[in-house]
């Protein structure tokens, strides 16, 4: 269960991580300046396990994959959105970034409101309102390829067992 970190629509990747911080490619150093520009204490009080709601077209912009990096490493669990640019579905995914659209939960869910999250089933609950939505879950195969930490984690463990 996390807080929710709600942001509007057409957030894009420069919001998410500003250019001017993409000098250096380490986590830590991205998480602290994750969403700085839409909400300047985002990143001094988001806490491990906490949400972040979208709203259509999520993380548009340019195809970098600083963008969810650093949300992940921020500690975020999940993003919640009525919809994603598409590339940063996939470089979400790839890092293991869980990504869930549901504009249902969007709409019901307000700033600082307590979520839990089910990735497996993809429930969603608002714990502050007493309500739950339905996301579609991921298939299993992108089930493990999150649990394995990513694309690359999850390729190297099937070639080591293939």
């Amino acid at each position: 269960m996390g807080k929710a970190w709600k942001f509007g629509n057409d957030i894009d990747t420069d919001v998410i991580i500003p250019a001017r911080h993409l000098n250096r490619s380490d986590s830590e150093y991205l998480a602290a300046h994750c969403m700085e520009d839409a909400d300047p204490d985002f990143a001094r009080e988001v806490k491990t396990g906490d949400i972040i709601i979208g709203g259509k077209n999520f993380g548009c912009g340019s195809s970098r994959e600083h963008a969810p990096l650093s949300i992940k490493a921020a500690g975020v669990k999940a993003v919640i959105a009525n919809s994603f640019a598409r590339i940063f579905y996939r470089n979400s995914l790839n890092i293991a970034m869980p990504i869930l659209e549901c504009p249902e939960a969007v709409a019901g869910i307000e700033h600082g409101d307590e979520v839990e999250v089910d990735l497996e089933t993809g429930a969603i609950k608002n714990m502050t309102k007493g309500t739950s939505f339905q996301a579609r879950p991921f298939p299993p195969f992108m089930q493990e390829l999150i649990k394995a930490g990513g694309l690359v984690p999850y390729v190297k463990e099937k070639k080591k067992n293939a």
